[in-house]
């Protein structure tokens, strides 16, 4: 049985499209500015060494969450299928910020391997890069169809959103396993 769309289209609703809309355009615009323009925001003192393993471990628990939270609504528990893309959500808002405050502090590392290894390790960086962008929008509209109780639109969109997140968090490790050695 499904739930219908709400009939009307409350006040809020349209901030809220536009709202989502700026962030997902703003937030990988800065994301880029930080990457092509290290330390124009550098707080001395600030120690960062720590973060990209600690991205990592937020990308690793994003994805565990995200397979839960896909087992969940799989099964029709609603509940608990909410609290995991809950989650899944938080620790991608807290791996952003922690990916900004490093890429704010420190240019980005360069991958030393050769050969094939390195034309693997560009591909899913290439690919993460790029989906990283487009995973900003998605989520944020799948989030924002699901809390204005927009069901059938969150389902259609939330086929492509998780693939695609899914995707972004695992290559996200990937490339940190890659270039880990290659860090100061």
């Amino acid at each position: 049985m499904s739930t219908p769309e709400p009939t009307t289209n409350p006040a809020g609703f349209t901030k809220y499209k536009i709202l989502m809309g700026a962030l997902a355009a703003i937030i990988p615009v800065a994301v880029a500015i930080l990457y092509f323009l290290p330390g124009v925001f550098v707080i001395p003192g600030l120690n960062v060494k720590a973060l990209p393993a600690v991205n990592a471990v937020l990308n690793s628990l994003t994805a565990v969450f995200l397979v839960i939270g896909y087992y969940f609504i799989r099964r029709k528990d609603v509940a608990k299928h909410r609290a995991m893309m809950g989650l899944a959500f938080l620790l991608g808002s807290l791996f952003l910020v922690s990916y900004v405050a490093y890429h704010s502090q420190v240019a980005s590392t360069k991958f030393g391997g050769e050969g094939l290894i390195k034309g693997i390790y560009y591909f899913i960086l290439l690919t993460h890069i790029l989906l990283a962008a487009i995973t900003v929008g998605l989520v944020l509209f799948t989030l924002y169809f699901a809390l204005t109780e927009q069901f059938q639109k969150h389902r259609r969109i939330a086929r492509w959103t998780y693939p695609v997140w899914l995707y972004v968090s695992v290559t996200g490790v990937i490339v940190y396993f890659m270039i880990s050695p290659y860090y100061n």
